[in-house]
């Protein structure tokens, strides 16, 4: 029997959750079945379920390990004693960045969530209406600070958050520019319309 193939630093279940972030992202979670994973991961069906209990299971795994690293990275910024913008840009190179080099995990979190039962639905909904707030709750005080034009905070963050799932359009282009112009074009464009103007 074929065994699933992994690095050192890297177990069987991490290699079939990469395998099914990508299988979700081409296919939907829907239309994706165990027996194409076992096929992308190169083992019978019958043997994932030495690792894994279901596909709902894979997709809790996928949308909860990118929620947590996003609140992480959020707990972290906000104790950082900095300016409100910096701290805007911290966070949207962080996006930009996962977006980037974890693509298919990124996607499949922001896109096949609504696919997870409750309470992980209930419970993830929660987590980005949270996130969304503590990100609006920076720019807030940027702009109490006088730091930030006074804009919405709210529209800013939805804002931001659209422009970064574009970047899956530079995935799939042929001819795109590298990940750091990428990062530094969407920087320029995202955060100096937040500073007041002279």
């Amino acid at each position: 029997m074929a065994r699933i193939k992994t690095d050192n630093n890297v177990s069987r279940k991490e290699v079939i959750v990469a395998k099914a972030a990508v299988l979700f992202r081409e296919k939907g979670f829907k239309a994706a079945s165990m027996r194409d994973l076992a096929e992308s991961v190169g083992v019978e069906a019958a043997s994932l379920y030495n690792h894994i209990k279901s596909k709902t299971e894979l997709l809790h795994e996928l949308c909860f390990g990118v929620a947590n690293r996003f609140m992480q990275k959020m707990e972290e910024v906000e104790q950082e004693k900095i300016p409100a913008g910096e701290k805007v840009e911290k966070l949207l190179r962080f996006h930009i960045n996962e977006m980037v080099h974890h693509y298919e995990e990124v996607y499949v979190s922001d896109r096949e969530w609504k696919h997870l039962s409750d309470p992980y639905l209930s419970n993830f909904q929660n987590q980005r209406r949270i996130y969304r707030k503590r990100f609006a709750a920076i720019i807030e005080t940027g702009i109490r600070a006088k730091e930030i034009e006074p804009i919405d905070a709210p529209t800013a963050v939805l804002i931001f958050l659209h422009a970064i799932s574009g970047i899956e359009s530079w995935h799939r282009s042929k001819q795109k520019i590298s990940a750091e112009e990428l990062e530094n074009n969407m920087i320029t464009i995202l955060v100096d319309g937040l500073y007041p103007r002279k």
